[in-house]
């Protein structure tokens, strides 16, 4: 079981840029793809990036292509998600997850491990 803890969200103006960070609990987080995904009240987890454990490789929601960017860095158990240009519909929790599906995936139940989640609020 590997235990997931994100950081780094908070409130940012319209046009601004927030990293964050999703850190692992076990040294295998290279055997993990990681997901990021998002959620507002009465509405389903939406997917909003993914990492492959194999070679990095990744996957972006439409909404968020060109403006989000996902990384990992294995040896220090983390994986990233930088955005830029954010607007009021990117407000959300954030949530970081791992799968050990062998391809991507942008559907919550092929990830087993969920971390609580971290703020993230666009407004001016």
């Amino acid at each position: 079981q590997v235990q997931l803890v994100e950081s780094g969200g908070g409130l940012v103006q319209p046009g601004g840029s927030l990293r964050l960070s999703c850190v692992a609990s076990k040294r295998t987080f290279h055997g993990y793809n990681i997901g990021w995904f998002r959620q507002t009240p009465g509405k389903e987890r939406e997917f909003v990036a993914a990492i492959r454990r194999s070679d990095s490789s990744t996957l972006y929601a439409d909404s968020v292509k060109g403006r989000f960017t996902i990384s990992r860095d294995n040896p220090e158990r983390t994986a990233y998600l930088q955005m830029n240009n954010l607007n009021a519909d990117d407000t959300a929790v954030y949530h970081c997850a791992a799968s050990t599906a062998i391809w991507l995936t942008t559907t919550p139940s092929t990830y087993a491990y969920w971390g609580q989640g971290t703020q993230v609020t666009v407004s001016s």
